[in-house]
């Protein structure tokens, strides 16, 4: 194992990873995991790579979890990386790509974060783990929680899709419908988790969450024979698989596998809660709480995330930025992009393509470059946005 400590995202402070952990206890920043890169260097090779399961578990160097514990797994990650050229060509570009998270355990790529963040909570000793979550979330922990054997507590907003409530409920979770935003199904966990004895799993709340997300990172180069494409499109909630790939690009290159190089971010948010759009237009490096939150995306329903400043100094470095879509354009596109390219898209990736569209008449997209558009999860468990449309 690899993983020597936790260090906070804000002011730096160490944190031992040999005790469950959630926020810096100094500033209640999200708090990153950090490895011994020059160790990981000469005991992996990025060509040993090509030998291993596919499967997210084949960066074991780089993810948390000690050797010789087995992973709470369900299969996750390996998921395809598909060119979308007919997409593409009808909207002139030339080398577009999809890589589709909706072939994950429990169809979001949610489950990439659950395998860590539960292999690594169980192995620390907690018995009960608590989530609020819009929906795929909260699905993946409920997975990943009975696979592990632990209890899992989920707080949801009352109107999330039904699909995802069903999901939770069949797979043993203990699932409570709040009326408010999925800040308020955190307010909820935070007032109850000492007494209840849960331990918290909210999105950067805790530190491995983001370590199966920057898989996606790890993927991404391995697929694309090591190098990164010119401009990445990323439905933006909570951000950890944004922030989540960055620190994968970070440590490729510290491990040789990469060079300096890298793609311009584009945060895609939902107009009805775009945080970390109006911040970024403002310059500002936190972004305050978007008011009277509302859209059919849920994965995108988050007004205020813990991990804002980080991807806003994510879209700053990289040269990129965030565009808003609305609802019924989301929708539309999920037609247009299932027609296409026989991929049922959940709205989050669907406001992707949307969001393409805008750049690409901006001139912030060329005709030739490559581009990778995530989509996150599976039209599938979003049954209730389409009905009539």
């Amino acid at each position: 194992m690899f993983l020597t400590h936790l260090s906070c995202t804000n002011c730096g402070t160490r944190h031992e990873w040999l005790q469950l952990q959630n926020l810096c206890t100094k500033c209640q920043k999200p708090l990153f995991p950090v490895y011994d890169l020059a160790a990981v260097g000469k005991a992996l090779k990025k060509e040993d790579l090509a030998t291993r399961k596919k499967s997210l578990w084949r960066y074991r160097e780089v993810l948390p979890l000690p050797a010789n514990v087995e992973p709470v797994s369900l299969g996750e990650g390996g998921t395809p990386l598909l060119r979308a050229k007919r997409f593409g060509n009808a909207n002139g570009l030339t080398n577009l790509w999809v890589k589709d998270e909706a072939q994950n355990p429990t169809q979001s790529f949610k489950a990439r974060g659950m395998t860590t963040a539960v292999s690594m909570a169980k192995h620390l000793g907690a018995t009960k783990l608590a989530v609020p979550s819009a929906g795929n979330a909260g699905g993946a922990l409920a997975a990943y929680a009975a696979r592990a054997g632990l209890e899992a507590h989920i707080f949801m907003p009352s109107d999330t899709p039904r699909a995802n409530i069903i999901e939770c409920r069949e797979l043993g979770a203990h699932v409570v419908l709040i009326d408010g935003l999925i800040t308020d199904c955190g307010a909820e966990i935070a007032k109850r988790k000492a007494a209840e004895g849960w331990f918290d799993m909210s999105t950067l709340k805790e530190p491995y969450r983001v370590e199966g997300k920057k898989t996606l990172g790890y993927e991404l180069a391995e697929q694309m024979d090591w190098t990164l494409p010119d401009v990445i499109l990323y439905p933006t909630g909570g951000g950890t698989g944004l922030i989540g790939m960055w620190k994968a690009f970070d440590e490729m290159e510290a491990l040789g596998w990469i060079g300096p190089q890298r793609p311009r971010m584009f945060t895609v948010q939902a107009s009805g809660c775009a945080p970390i759009v109006r911040a970024f237009e403002a310059g500002e490096r936190f972004a305050a709480e978007f008011p009277n939150a509302h859209t059919l995306a849920s994965g995108l329903r988050v007004p205020k995330a813990v991990g804002d400043f980080i991807m806003l100094d994510i879209l700053r470095a990289s040269g990129g930025g965030a565009v808003t879509v609305e609802d019924d354009e989301m929708i539309g596109a999920t037609r247009e992009v299932g027609a296409a390219e026989g991929l049922f898209v959940a709205p989050e990736g669907a406001a992707c393509f949307v969001a393409l569209r805008k750049l690409l008449s901006a001139g912030k997209i060329a005709a030739d470059d490559r581009v990778v558009i995530f989509n996150t999860g599976s039209g599938i468990k979003y049954l209730d946005c389409y009905d009539g449309a």
